[in-house]
C-alpha cells in the first residue's frame, strides 16, 4: 500500500531549521560568555599578580627608606665623632702651647725689653711693655718673626712714657701664633724620630 505524507512538511523543516538556529545561537552565545569569563579571569588574575608585586615593591620601598634613613643617622654620628676628634686633636696639639709661648717669648726678648701684659685671644697675641729704645722694639720684632712659633708681628703703638726716673718706650705689638694641623703634630714625633736615629 502506499503511503502519502499529507503532514506540512515544510513547516516542520522550517522548525526544524529554527530549532538548530536556536540551538547554534545559544552554544554562541555560550561560547561567547565561556570566552569573556576567561579572559575577565585571566585579567583578574593578572591584575591580582601586579598588585601583589607593587606590595611588595612598596615594602622593600619602606625598608630601603628606613636603611636610608639609618644611614644617614650614622653619616650625621661619624661627622659629629670626626668634629669631636678634631677638637680632641685641637686641645692635645695645643696643651702645651702656653708654655711655648711663654718659653718662645723669654728666649726672642732682647735685653732691654720688659714686658707689662701679655693677652691671648684665639691665634693673636698682644704684648705691651717697656723698651729702652725703638730699636729694641724692632728687634724684638724681628726675633718674633724669626721663632718657629710666630708670625706676622704688627706694630700698634710705641710712645715715650716715664716710668719712675727713666724715659722708655711703651710699645703694644700684635702677633699672631701659628698652630701646626692635626696633620702636622701627628707628623712631628714621627720626624723627630728620623732625627734621632739620623
Amino acid at each position: 500500500m502506499i503511503r502519502i505524507n499529507l503532514l506540512p512538511h515544510r513547516e516542520q523543516k522550517r522548525l526544524a531549521r529554527q530549532r538548530r538556529y536556536l540551538v547554534v545561537l545559544a552554544l554562541s552565545l555560550a561560547a561567547a560568555l565561556g570566552v569573556l569569563t576567561a579572559g575577565y579571569l585571566v585579567l583578574q588574575a593578572r591584575i591580582t599578580t601586579q598588585d601583589e608585586r607593587n606590595q611588595f615593591l612598596e615594602a622593600e620601598n619602606k625598608k630601603l627608606d628606613s636603611e636610608i634613613a639609618e644611614i644617614e643617622r650614622l653619616k650625621a654620628e661619624k661627622d659629629a665623632l670626626l668634629a669631636r676628634k678634631l677638637v680632641v686633636e685641637r686641645l692635645q696639639s695645643n696643651r702645651a702651647e702656653g708654655v711655648k709661648i711663654m718659653d718662645q717669648l723669654v728666649r726672642q726678648t732682647p735685653e732691654g725689653i720688659y714686658l707689662k701684659n701679655v693677652k691671648q685671644t684665639g691665634e693673636k697675641l698682644t704684648l705691651t711693655g717697656y723698651a729702652q729704645s725703638n730699636a729694641r722694639v724692632s728687634t724684638l720684632m724681628r726675633n718674633l718673626n724669626d721663632s718657629e712659633i710666630f708670625e706676622q708681628p704688627l706694630l700698634i703703638e710705641v710712645k715715650a712714657s716715664q716710668v719712675g726716673n727713666q724715659r722708655l718706650s711703651e710699645f703694644t705689638l700684635d702677633i699672631k701664633v701659628s698652630r701646626p694641623t692635626p696633620a702636622d703634630a701627628a707628623s712631628a714625633p714621627a720626624n723627630k724620630e728620623k732625627k734621632g736615629r739620623s
